[in-house]
This record gives C-alpha cells, sequence and structure tokens, in this order.
C-alpha cells in the first residue's frame, strides 16, 4: 500500500468540485478485475493521462456500502440470469467525507447505466418516508419489499482522464460482510472505466497490453455468491472461478462454501 500511495503522490491532483465535469450518471461501464501485484506499474503508466481525486489530501477514499434486495434475492437472480432492465439499490457511506446517499442504479435493455440518488447520511434497516418515496419514484416494485441483504466495503482510487470525459475507479483492500460473516478480498483489484459512450482510452489500451479481460460481474453479485450458498450462481460459475484464481491466497479462496453453486 506503501508503494501504491507513493505513486498516487506523483499524479496530478484533481478536487471534487472539477469533478463535476464527469459526474456521469447516465454511461457506460467497463470492468476489469485483476491482482494487486498488477496494480503499482499500471498506476506509473496511468500518471501520464490521468489526474487523480483527492479528497482533504487523500487518495484513497474508504467506502462502505449497503445492498438491498428481497428477501428471495430476486434482483440477484435477475442478474444472474443475465436480464436488462435491471436494478441495484444500496446505500453508499463515503466515510472520509461524513457523507451518504441512497441510490438506485438502473441497467437499460441498451446496456447504459443510470443512476438516481438522495442524500440519506446513514443506512437503515427500513427507509424513512423521504428514502421511500424517492425509491417508490424510481422502482417498478414496492420498495417495502426491500430488505438489507450484504455490504460490500473498500478503498477507491479515482482518476480522471486530463482529456476525455471518462472517470476510472480503481477498488482494492475489498471485504463483504453478511451479519457476524466476513470475507476479505485483499488480493484483488476491480476496476471500471465510465464513459458517456464506449470508446478506448489509456487505461483499455492497458488492459488490452497485458491481455486482462473485461469481467461482466459486479462487486455485488460476486459478494451474494460469496456470503449466501443456496442462491444460483451457475451462469457466474466461470467467473467467479477467474476471480478465485487471482485471489487464490485470500481467504476467500479457502472458504467452506462451494462457488460452484
Amino acid at each position: 500500500m506503501a508503494k501504491i500511495n507513493e505513486i498516487l503522490n506523483s499524479f496530478e491532483p484533481i478536487t471534487l468540485e472539477e469533478m463535476e465535469r464527469v459526474k456521469l450518471m447516465d454511461r457506460t461501464d467497463t470492468k476489469y478485475a485483476f491482482a494487486i501485484r498488477d496494480l503499482p506499474p499500471l498506476l506509473e503508466e496511468m500518471r501520464v493521462s490521468y489526474a487523480c481525486l483527492r479528497v482533504q489530501q487523500t487518495k484513497t477514499s474508504n467506502y462502505r456500502t449497503l445492498y438491498y434486495d428481497t428477501s428471495d434475492l430476486a434482483l440477484y437472480t435477475k442478474h444472474h440470469k443475465g436480464e436488462l432492465n435491471r436494478y441495484k439499490i444500496r446505500h453508499r457511506t463515503y466515510m472520509d467525507s461524513d457523507m451518504g446517499y441512497l441510490e438506485v442504479k438502473f441497467k437499460n435493455n441498451k446496456g447504459r447505466t443510470i443512476k438516481e440518488r438522495i442524500k440519506e447520511n446513514t443506512p437503515e434497516n427500513t427507509f424513512n418516508k423521504r428514502a421511500y418515496t424517492f425509491l417508490q419514484s424510481e422502482l417498478p416494485f414496492d420498495p417495502s419489499l426491500l430488505m438489507p441483504v450484504v455490504w460490500v466495503n473498500y478503498h477507491r482510487i479515482t482518476l480522471v482522464n486530463k482529456v476525455d470525459s471518462e472517470r476510472l475507479t480503481i477498488d482494492i483492500n475489498l471485504k463483504f460482510k453478511k451479519g457476524s460473516t466476513e470475507l476479505d478480498l485483499t488480493n484483488l483489484v476491480i476496476a471500471e472505466v465510465k464513459q458517456e459512450k464506449r470508446k478506448t482510452s489509456p487505461f483499455i489500451k492497458a488492459m488490452k497490453t497485458r491481455c486482462i479481460a473485461e469481467v461482466s460481474i459486479s462487486k455485488y453479485c460476486f459478494a451474494i455468491a460469496a456470503m449466501y450458498s443456496d442462491v444460483k450462481k451457475n451462469n457466474f460459475k466461470e467467473k467467479i472461478s477467474s476471480l478465485n484464481k487471482l485471489i487464490k491466497h485470500d481467504s476467500i479462496a479457502n472458504s467452506h462454501r462451494s462457488y460452484n453453486g
């Protein structure tokens, strides 16, 4: 981590206010997963093309995210089936700035991700009137069916393309939590390229050069597959197997749970 911070200190900084030009609430997403050992040289290469977000002189932001689903995990099931016009509902807390948002992410049938959110500083097991009204306006089903199902926590590096409308998020120190059960994925990096429209970029070129393929499974679906032994995961089997190879020295690789469903 010290090496990563040293490299990030050499990036041109960008503030939250300056990032307004790349909010990208309606966008395309391209995800990658790779081992943490590959991150330092990759960051060195990206330094020329990207600026690094700094919040109160901090380059890695601490995120805590609580996901909601129905009791039968209907939202996860839609993801597992590969259906579009699907939703994720979550509360995200930005620990460094002590701010929180209740968010709805919608993946439409054109493959675009549309995000809406309201400020809610504290994640709740049941929604207050304001949160319920917001969810009711965004969802095609009754928000009262939702319940907390899993935590996905991590530290995030945010890079912004100096030229194009592109934001790159790099998530490290991932941890899944359900009740008292936790899984640490310290060997894994999840990177996501967010763009107005899908096109090549310095980071995407670097991934191709390194023969690192895109991965379509989300952190949420990976967490559910890892933490719930009785859910269907056959359609994620190959993707999860690839992720397990990356984190084979991590605790999840030695978990008593089987990912073969």
